[in-house]
């Protein structure tokens, strides 16, 4: 046997290994395992370092199958490879509930699966991510220990969406040579052919942003193998167009639309077996191709144990380090260091706004701990996300701590998962809350995946005045609140923007959100306590001595309201207490007796927040009165935004009194 035949054929185990499993789950897309089989035989066989007996291994290259519909070109290689979790049972079971195997690639499915992708163009982003991440790790520890490439294949689709252009500009600006993108060239889109709907020279676009580029059959191993190793060389980030044809071997089906998003059929599945001398039964793989494969998958043990042993090596305190952040543990005297600060926060009492409390806690994070990573998207000076301990990130340097992520929100929210998801740092980032919307995609995979990534989001209401309705959010809270999995918080001030962020550093698997004021807040909390009261998620801040006749909920720069509306109705005779609430979801965490004791018996409840009601029915009751927005804002001077849309002090004690009065 010829090592072409040899090839073909353990190429071919993909492809029927794939076509047998959509066909037994009657769903499924098996145009991309076919078409892209010879790519990823070469890939996981002769180039890439990868051991499937340590699929954890830190210095391990990354792939990412961006085109996330193809799942089962991933699942049938790492049962190839000898995966212990994507075994023949689990192919079998393809899209069933309970099975590893899901229509797309889910992270924590089993080893192998780098990131969850299907929604195109993210997996991407995720790998320009994942290939800065690696090299900020290896210019900060060295190429002893951080050394690899980062492999993403990326379909017509994922280079059709928008978030691609962010991620091709972004890699090619900051020189990701270690980055290695493989278009599936096949011309094949769900209605038909990409020309139809696009006639993009790709090559030239990629070209345009500083990338090393190659077009190649991607059906011959010689050529496949040739461009990958040349990648590897580059001094750019290379994109290889591989031309294929979308359910190879197919006859019929083959090179259409037809066979990317359903089972082949029986009859054409026997016509394909037939047409690629594939004389063996669904999920069978002869054993002298099997035994290529898992030989195949052996060949990084050597590399990973000399990696092993140069770790084993390393200075104690360097290795030390190094572990704690692949880990993904905060040092020990981060918490030590947030107490101090909040001392001296109850000491100083100083009146800011929260975006520049962010700020000023964030001066004692960066020193307490280095593994952050910084950044925002051109707003720098308006989000406040860059403190001295954080220099900039540059083409030429990534020992910094600070990327200066550019007008790509969408992009930078994808990456910084992928900063994540390779480990050894926490990445936050900035922007205004309303361009959350731009972000958004990329913030439900982060909480679907439970990654710690941490979105800065500053201008987080109508206080951010005359820049008017297109950035003031009004939905915004209710919309990231409806995410599972995302922690949304709203500091009322400086001990509040502490507790918070120190939340969302200790909370390993769930991202969160900072929702921070443009406009200056007094203090709301006078005194240390060492509880984390924002963990419970809503807290008494002033009681009423007795049995209180109305409570007021309030969150961020609405808890001042409330408590000026508070003197008002107690120098009327009405009990009232006030609850901010920073954050629903740690609200939603406690005891049933906690929630209950919060929420409170009869009275009037009151929720005061500048978004919409949405949300706040679950603490307030459909009786409850809402004072907030009801539609968009306006632009003008803060002050008499508040007036004009009724969110005062004034406003709350006239709805408390009307409804105690009767």
């Amino acid at each position: 046997m010829t090592d072409l035949e040899k090839h073909n054929r353990m190429a071919n185990a993909i492809r029927f290994l794939a076509a047998d499993a959509v066909e037994a789950a009657k769903s499924g897309h098996p145009g991309l395992p076919m078409g892209a089989a010879d790519i990823a035989t070469v890939l996981f066989t002769q180039v890439m370092h990868y051991d499937p007996t340590h699929p954890d291994w830190p210095d391990r290259d990354r792939f990412v199958l961006s085109a996330g519909h193809g799942s089962m070109l991933l699942y049938a290689v790492h049962y190839l490879l000898g995966s212990e979790d994507f075994t023949l049972e689990q192919l079998k079971n393809f899209r069933q509930i309970g099975a590893l195997t899901a229509g797309h690639p889910e992270y924590g499915h089993g080893a192998g699966i780098e990131t969850t992708t299907g929604p195109l163009g993210q997996g991407l982003v995720n790998a320009v991510g994942m290939a800065m991440a690696e090299r900020h790790m290896r210019e900060t520890f060295g190429a002893e220990l951080s050394d690899h490439y980062t492999y993403t294949l990326v379909g017509d689709g994922c280079l059709m969406e928008g978030i691609s252009q962010e991620a091709i500009t972004l890699a090619g600006h900051l020189k990701l040579n270690r980055l290695i993108v493989i278009w599936d060239d096949n011309g094949i889109s769900i209605d038909g052919k990409v020309s139809i709907t696009d006639s993009t020279d790709q090559l030239e676009r990629f070209q345009a942003s500083g990338w090393a580029t190659v077009a190649i059959d991607g059906h011959d191993p010689e050529a496949i193998a040739s461009a990958l190793n040349a990648a590897r060389e580059s001094d750019r980030p290379t994109l290889i167009a591989a031309k294929t044809t979308i359910g190879f071997g197919a006859p019929n089906k083959g090179g259409t639309e037809k066979v990317h998003g359903a089972p082949l059929g029986a009859e054409e599945l026997a016509a394909t077996r037939k047409a690629l001398g594939w004389a063996h039964e669904p999920f069978d793989v002869p054993s002298d191709i099997l035994d290529a494969w898992r030989i195949a998958g052996l060949r990084s043990g050597q590399t990973r144990k000399d990696w092993e042993k140069r770790l084993a090596e390393t200075d104690a305190e360097k290795r030390g380090e190094f572990e704690r952040r692949l880990r993904g543990d905060l040092p020990s005297g981060f918490a030590d260091a947030m107490s101090a600060l909040k001392k001296q926060i109850a000491t100083d009492r100083p009146t800011m706004a929260t975006r520049k409390a962010s700020e000023y806690v964030l001066g004692t994070i960066n020193q307490a701990v280095p593994e952050t990573i910084g950044g925002s998207a051109d707003l720098t000076g308006s989000n406040n996300t860059r403190t001295a301990e954080t220099s900039a990130i540059t083409p030429d340097d990534f020992t910094g701590r600070y990327v200066h992520w550019g007008i790509r929100e969408h992009g930078m929210a994808a990456a910084m998962n992928g900063m994540a998801l390779h480990g050894g740092m926490i990445p936050y980032s900035g922007t205004f809350l309303v361009f959350s919307d731009y972000a958004r995609p990329a913030m439900r995979l982060s909480a679907l995946m439970k990654q710690r990534v941490i979105h800065v989001m500053t201008h987080d209401s109508i206080g951010l005045g005359e820049d008017g309705p297109t950035h003031q959010p009004v939905e915004h809270y209710a919309a990231l609140r409806a995410i599972p999995n995302l922690d949304f918080y709203r500091p009322a001030d400086v001990t509040e923007t502490l507790e918070c962020w120190q939340l969302a550093l200790e909370s390993r698997e769930t991202p969160s959100v900072l929702a921070l004021t443009r406009q200056n807040l007094a203090p709301v909390r006078t005194t240390f306590e060492e509880e984390n009261l924002c963990a419970r998620g809503a807290y008494v801040v002033a009681d009423a001595e007795d049995t209180p006749a109305a409570t007021l909920f309030a969150s961020g720069s609405e808890v001042e309201i409330a408590l000026e509306a508070r003197e008002a109705l107690e120098a009327q005779g009405i009990q009232t207490r006030v609850v901010s609430v920073p954050c629903m979801e740690h609200f939603e965490r406690q005891s049933e007796d906690y929630q209950a004791d919060i929420i409170g018996g009869p009275g009037v409840k009151v929720a005061i927040e500048t978004g919409i009601r949405q949300g706040w029915d679950r603490i307030i009751g459909r009786d409850g009165i809402f004072i907030g927005m009801s539609g968009f804002g306006a632009s003008g001077p803060y002050k008499d935004l508040y007036a004009h849309f009724g969110i005062t002090a004034e406003a709350v004690v006239e709805a408390v009194t009307a409804r105690v009065g009767g």
